[in-house]
C-alpha cells in the first residue's frame, strides 16, 4: 500500500542520514579526538555534583563518549563504567586514551536512540555534544526517552546541545544546519548539528520520558540535569 511504501521510504532516509553522521565521524575521529583533550567546566561540576554522590558502587554511562574525556571523569567514583559512541573510530581513540591514563571503561558501539543498556542499570550519566547530531526530531526524543530508560529511579544525566543562543548564529527559532571540520591538510568535512531554540529544547526534554531537574545555558550550550524517574502522584 502506498502508506506503507511512504513510511518505509521515510524509515530508509533517516537510516541513511544517520549512517551519514557514523561515516563522518569515523572519518574525523583521530583528528576530532586530539582537539578534545579536556572536560568543559559544566561537565566536571556536573560529575563532581553527582556521580561521588551515587556513583560508589554504580554504573556510569558516557552516552557519545567520543575519546572518553568524561568516562576517565566517570571513572574516578563510579565502579564501572560504560562509553558508547556510534563511530567506531572515536571508540578506537577511547581505548587508547583509557589505555595511556589507566583508566577502565567498558566500550559499546551503538545508537543513542536505541541503547542496547538494560533498564535501570545505570546510575549517572554524561550525554554531551551528542543529542545535537541526530537528524531527525524523532531519533532525538527516541534517544532522551532511551535515557530515561536506562537510568535508575534515583539516578540522574547532564544532557547538552547547541543553541541558537551561541554567539555564532542570529536565528531565533531552532534549525539543522551543517557545519564543516577541517582535516589536516584542509580538507573539509560537513558535520550535521541541528541548533536547539532554549525553548524548543525544554521542550522536548519535559515531552520526554525523562523528568526535568533544572537547566541552564552556558557558553552558548543548553545543559539540564535530569532524571528517569517522573515523581509520583
Amino acid at each position: 500500500m502506498a502508506g506503507d511504501e511512504n513510511r518505509d521510504g521515510s524509515r530508509d532516509a533517516e537510516s541513511a542520514r544517520r549512517a551519514d553522521v557514523r561515516d563522518t565521524y569515523d572519518r574525523i575521529a583521530t583528528h576530532f579526538a586530539s582537539t578534545r583533550e579536556y572536560a568543559w567546566p559544566e561537565v566536571e561540576s556536573f560529575v563532581a555534583t553527582h556521580a561521588a554522590e551515587r556513583g560508589a558502587g554504580g554504573v556510569g554511562l558516557d552516552l557519545g563518549c567520543g575519546n572518553c574525556r568524561h568516562a576517565e571523569l566517570l571513572a574516578a567514583d563510579c565502579a564501572s563504567v560504560v562509553g558508547l559512541d556510534v563511530s567506531r573510530g572515536l571508540l578506537e581513540t577511547g581505548r587508547e586514551r583509557a589505555l595511556e591514563r589507566g583508566f577502565d571503561v567498558e566500550l559499546v558501539q551503538g545508537d543513542a536512540a536505541g541503547l542496547p543498556l538494560a533498564a535501570d542499570s545505570i546510575d549517572v550519566a554524561v550525554y554531551v555534544a551528542t543529542l545535537h547530531h541526530l537528524p531527525t526530531r524523532a531519533a532525538r526524543r527516541d534517544s532522551l526517552d532511551e535515557l530515561a530508560r536506562v537510568l535508575a529511579p534515583d539516578g540522574r544525566a547532564l544532557v547538552s546541545a547547541w543553541s541558537t543562543a551561541h554567539d555564532r548564529f542570529d536565528e531565533a527559532d531552532g534549525f539543522d544546519t551543517t557545519i564543516e571540520w577541517t582535516l589536516p591538510g584542509g580538507e573539509p568535512v560537513d558535520r550535521f548539528y541541528h541548533i536547539y531554540a532554549p525553548d524548543e529544547f525544554e521542550a522536548d526534554l519535559a515531552d520526554s520520558d525523562l523528568t526535568l531537574r533544572e537547566w541552564e545555558l552556558s557558553s552558548g550550550n543548553c545543559y539540564a540535569t535530569v532524571s528517569g524517574a517522573r515523581p509520583s502522584g
